[in-house]
């Protein structure tokens, strides 16, 4: 929890209840618990991932249940889905957070934070000018890192990234 202040966690499950109350939906003890356990989580996660860190902490959850709360949590502005290969999709607690940039190599899967304020310049310049008011962001650049060589190198793609995106792998 390094980078979320505790004035930011507290209103964190108001704002869940909120939003699930438009949508005719409880806030469930199941809920509450995915939303508390990615609050502890601190960075990137997999479904996957969160759903074994639970149930070793012996919390009855399903993994169906994960799966729509992440939707919800998504859909609420809470977290947000980060693709950093095409294979598994990871999810970061946004709400309350400074932004997290990332680049990601689509050779090797290395990825590498950062911060821009001129990427926070250009998000707060778009949304004043269509009227909206920005609560965070994502930004993600895919790309080859200088210790993967260049495509000349006579690389041949391995797959498609996660939007069309071409990745390299070196000839034998």
């Amino acid at each position: 929890m390094s980078e979320t202040s505790p004035e930011i966690l507290m209103p964190l499950c108001s704002v869940f209840r909120r939003f699930l109350r438009t949508k005719s939906l409880k806030y469930t003890v199941e809920r509450a618990d995915i939303l508390q356990a990615i609050i502890d989580h601190d960075g990137p996660f997999e479904a996957e991932e969160l759903l074994l860190e639970m149930r070793t902490q012996d919390q009855r959850v399903s993994k169906a249940t994960i799966y729509r709360t992440l939707k919800l949590l998504q859909e609420a502005g809470i977290i947000t889905q980060a693709l950093f290969d095409s294979k598994q999709a990871h999810f970061q607690l946004i709400y309350g957070k400074q932004p997290r940039d990332v680049m990601v190599c689509m050779r090797t899967g290395r990825t590498i934070d950062f911060q821009s304020p001129d990427l926070i310049g250009l998000r707060d310049r778009i949304c004043a000018e269509l009227g909206w008011s920005p609560v965070g962001h994502r930004f993600q650049i895919f790309a080859m890192s200088p210790e993967t060589g260049s495509e000349e190198s006579g690389d041949e793609p391995i797959e498609d990234g996660p939007n069309g995106e071409h990745a390299t792998t070196p000839k034998s």
